[in-house]
């Protein structure tokens, strides 16, 4: 059970070991520490008498801020669920970084895309639009029909104009390229979510 949090940096390129250009997206990972560790047979006391966690997890954080009253307080907190076995090898002040990966590693990443704003159905969801002709005037970006005259209605899940980016998006198998121990950096192949500076969260 691999886990760690960090920041888009951006993208770049590098060669591999037969001069081949690779794409790759640089990441500030970790270091992060173990901040709770929920098992559904706890052995902390911060629970009430009777009560238990329903599910494992480990909850980690990343950037540390001001200690307030000699407590670590992070600007981000995120939590990876696994087995039982896995959450209680782990223990409150642990720290993870970048050692636990190695160049070759297969992981997923989890991020908040871009957002664009409100956008038509052509840049949406890629329409073909209207036929750039004699004639077409006001309907070349337009969506066209989007429903039939006999059911009244509109159907749920139509492709329409709205909102576009700014959701949870999950990229898997995911190779690690280049891992620096001592700047905790991990270089990975290919493109993952949102612009640089985006929370991400890496699982192996």
């Amino acid at each position: 059970m691999k886990f760690i949090l960090g920041e888009k940096i951006g993208m770049s390129q590098l060669f591999d070991e037969k001069g081949h250009v690779v794409p790759v997206t640089w990441i500030q990972a970790g270091p992060c520490f173990v901040t709770y560790v929920k098992s559904t047979k706890p052995q902390n006391t911060d629970l009430k008498k009777g009560q238990t966690e329903t599910y494992n997890a480990v909850q980690i954080g990343f950037k540390e801020l001001e200690r307030k009253k000699g407590k670590k307080l992070f600007q981000y907190l995120r939590e990876f669920r696994g087995g039982e076995q896995e959450v209680t090898n782990y223990k409150e002040g642990d720290k993870i970084d970048v050692s636990i990966f190695k160049k070759g590693d297969i992981v997923k990443i989890s991020g908040i895309s871009k957002s664009k704003g409100f956008q038509g159905v052509v840049k949406r969801w890629g329409f073909k639009g209207a036929p750039k002709s004699h004639g077409t005037k006001y309907t070349l970006r337009a969506p066209g029909s989007i429903g039939a005259t006999d059911p009244e209605r509109v159907f749920k899940g139509r492709k329409m104009a709205g909102r576009t980016g700014g959701r949870r998006v999950t990229v898997k198998n995911l190779k690690i390229v280049k891992v620096d121990k001592d700047k905790n950096l991990l270089a990975v192949r290919g493109a993952v979510p949102g612009a640089p500076g985006t929370l991400l969260e890496i699982k192996g």
